[in-house]
C-alpha cells in the first residue's frame, strides 16, 4: 500500500500531484472512503466530522472530486460483519484518515480489524493521512496532551514534559502508542504553527527527541510520500528531519 501522510490535507499544488500520481489516475476516476474516526474524542467532534466529511474544513481532502466517496466508521466495524465492509475497504482506491487523536484512532484501527487489512490491500491502493491520520500510520508515534488520555486507549508509556512558547511554559503530557506500522518513521504535524506551539522548533526537537525512530516534522504545506519503502518529502513550506 502507498502512504500519503499530510499535516493539513492535500493544501498546495504539489501535494495535489503527488496524490494524482501515487494513484495512477485522475482523482475524477478514484474511489475513496473517509475515515472520521479520530475526531469525535474533541468537543464538538460530531459537527468537526459532518465538516470534514463535507469539504467545509480547513484541510482539503473530501472535496477533491472523487469518483465516490463514502465513510467507513472505525467504532462501527466490530459489530458488523465484515462481508458488508470489507469488499469495499478492499475495492477503494484511496483510504482518507482524518485528523484528531492518533491514540483514539490507532486504538480503535486495532480493535476494528483495520490495522491488521492494511498490509493485505491492493499495492496500488493510497493511505492519506491529515494530522492524526498521519500519526497513527506510523510504527511508534508520541503526541501532547493537556491532560493523561484514558487507559483504554492503550498508551505504551507517558512522561510530563514542559513546553516553552512566547507567553511562559506550557506543561504536557507526552504519551506514547503503536500505530499501524505503514511507514518506519514518526510524524510531527503543524510544524510552526502558531495554534500549535508544542510544535515549534524547539519543541519539536524535544518531542522527537523522546521518539525511538526518524521523526518528521512537517507543517500544513508539506507532505510525506512513501512507495515501494522510497521516502519523498514534498513541500511548499517547511519541514525538518530529526534523527532518534
Amino acid at each position: 500500500m502507498r502512504t500519503l501522510l499530510t499535516s493539513g490535507g492535500i493544501k498546495n499544488s504539489s501535494i495535489h500531484q503527488a496524490l494524482v500520481e501515487l494513484l495512477g489516475k485522475p482523482i475524477a476516476e478514484s474511489t475513496a472512503l473517509f475515515i472520521p474516526t479520530a475526531v469525535y474524542p474533541f468537543p464538538g467532534g460530531p459537527d468537526m466530522a459532518w465538516r470534514a466529511v463535507c469539504g467545509k474544513a480547513a484541510s482539503p481532502l473530501a472535496e477533491l472530486g472523487w469518483k465516490s466517496l463514502g465513510i467507513l466508521e472505525l467504532t462501527a466495524l466490530s459489530s458488523i460483519d465484515e462481508a458488508a465492509w470489507v469488499p469495499a475497504l478492499r475495492d477503494a482506491d484511496a483510504l482518507l484518515v482524518w485528523g484528531g487523536d492518533p491514540l483514539f484512532l490507532s486504538n480503535w484501527m486495532r480493535r476494528s480489524g483495520l490495522t491488521g487489512l492494511l498490509p493485505t490491500l491492493r499495492e496500488e491502493a493510497v493511505y492519506v493521512g491529515v494530522s492524526a491520520g498521519s500519526i497513527a500510520a506510523t510504527s511508534t508515534f508520541a503526541e501532547t496532551y493537556d491532560q493523561p488520555p484514558r487507559a483504554d486507549y492503550a498508551p505504551v508509556k507517558s512522561e510530563n514534559i514542559v513546553f516553552t512558547t512566547p507567553e511562559g511554559d506550557l506543561q504536557r503530557t507526552l504519551v506514547t502508542g503503536q500505530g499501524a506500522g505503514l511507514v518506519d518513521f514518526a510524524v510531527i504535524p503543524h510544524f510552526e504553527h502558531p495554534d500549535h506551539p508544542d510544535a515549534s522548533l524547539a519543541n519539536a526537537t524535544r518531542w522527537a527527541s523522546r521518539i525511538p525512530r526518524p521523526t518528521y516534522a512537517i507543517d500544513d504545506h508539506t507532505a510525506i510520500s512513501v512507495v515501494d519503502g522510497v521516502t519523498q518529502v514534498i513541500s511548499e513550506g517547511q519541514w525538518q528531519l530529526f534523527e532518534p
